[in-house]
């Protein structure tokens, strides 16, 4: 097969790309080149290979290659039953499964129409309240990988250490929930694998209560360190409306300054009658939209997910707590087979929207059609806007400051 080329169109201080992956070295003026990032990179968060045309030690433009992970997820999902989809779920954003089951299960359960069912019931809203919990763990999860490594990626070694040592912690609550480290399989269509253990409740509520000095202490060593503030602030500055226009989400498009969380703006599950905030970049340190600001946000969140999970805990160890004839599958279909429909079920992972398309036909239940709507792929797919004129060294600043897995952008 043929290998598609993308060929640029110099123009002086830029490059414009007409034709994807071909370019004409011969177009290059004097001093410019083509640089390859990659694919094996230890700072691309996966096998991304990053084509950046330079004028010496200034970025013209940068072009991401992307397939090398493709791992085929929408044509296994109309292979399979919907059930049987989920441990494919769990394998886009790897760091977060929780949070991909439970979009991915809420939408089937609507197309079910036993969504209502889970929310009315007194079983059915402790399962919700767990879902909920389990996710803002993975939140947690998510972002202290995505802090730790960004500080790793500029140059910090301890802080990814300090990272790394607290969501261990969270990754032996996570898998003695579900029995498994990373990839879940946990939340299921209509309910869960399994109640929480008996005595999870304290031990996640002593781990919050540890976490609590140590997001202060990370903030004091990361986030307001002098050495990260001048490597971070004013670089990789992302405008809201080009941040609107590339239809980035989650705390790439907060850190641009606008409040849009799909907890609060869709109300999906529990979180309507959970309290939380919803962090903003302000540009304290350097511009609104910059390296610093994205990270922030994530530390922001970070606080926000520690009180949701404590509201959690709250429900679940009163007005929902545990009883005998609790049954976490008593809503768990035997047969999948949703009327035949089109929807669309989007929900906020650590990342940013995640969305899932079904067509279903009425009559299988294997979906006819699946495709996955994916926040990495969006929020890369500007890099290139936001690195121009900016210095070669400061672009493993701003991919790690995306936050991408490579997962989930060649699902």
């Amino acid at each position: 097969m043929a290998t598609q080329t993308i060929q640029y169109d110099y123009q002086p201080g830029h490059f414009q790309a007409s034709e994807p992956n071909k370019y004409k070295p011969e177009s290059l003026q004097s001093g410019e080149m083509i640089l390859n990032m990659g694919p094996q990179h230890p700072s691309t968060h996966g096998v991304l290979r990053l084509e950046v045309i330079t004028d010496g030690e200034i970025i013209v433009d940068v072009v991401p290659h992307l397939g090398y992970l493709h791992r085929c997820f929408e044509k296994h999902a109309e292979s399979m039953p919907y059930n049987q989809t989920l441990p494919f779920v769990d394998r886009l954003d790897y760091v977060a499964a929780m949070n991909n089951e439970h979009v991915f299960c809420m939408g089937v359960e609507r197309m079910l129409g036993i969504q209502d069912d889970l929310l009315n019931r007194v079983d059915g809203r402790r399962v919700e309240y767990i879902r909920v919990l389990v996710a803002e763990l993975n939140r947690l999860a998510s972002h202290f990988v995505a802090i730790g490594t960004y500080a790793l990626d500029i140059g910090a070694y301890t802080p990814f250490l300090w990272m790394m040592r607290d969501r261990e912690h969270l990754q032996r609550l996570l898998e003695w929930v579900s029995g498994a480290r990373m990839l879940y399989n946990y939340i299921w269509i209509g309910g869960l694998y399994y109640d929480l253990p008996v005595g999870f409740e304290e031990r996640c509520r002593e781990y919050l209560t540890y976490l609590k000095p140590k997001l202060i202490e990370m903030q004091q060593l990361v986030i307001e360190n002098k050495i990260f503030v001048k490597r971070t602030a004013n670089v990789g500055v992302l405008p809201l409306p080009v941040a609107i226009d590339y239809g980035c989400t989650g705390p790439v498009l907060r850190g641009s300054g606008l409040r849009y969380d799909l907890r609060r703006v869709d109300n999906y599950s529990v979180y309507p009658e959970l309290d939380f905030d919803i962090p903003i970049g302000e540009g304290k340190m350097g511009t609104v939209g910059d390296c610093w600001d994205r990270n922030y946000v994530r530390v922001l969140e970070c606080w926000e997910s520690v009180r949701i999970a404590e509201q959690c805990l709250d429900q679940l160890q009163g007005d929902l707590k545990r009883t005998r004839d609790f049954d976490p599958q008593v809503l768990v279909p035997k047969k999948i087979r949703p009327k035949a429909q089109e929807f669309y079920i989007r929900g906020e992972i650590p990342k940013g929207e995640l969305g899932f398309f079904f067509r279903a036909d009425g009559r299988s239940d294997v979906p006819f059609r699946c495709r996955c709507r994916s926040c990495s792929y969006h929020n890369l797919s500007m890099i290139g806007e936001i690195t121009k004129g900016s210095m070669i060294a400061d672009l493993v600043a701003v991919i790690g400051s995306i936050d991408i897995v490579m997962g989930e952008v060649d699902r």
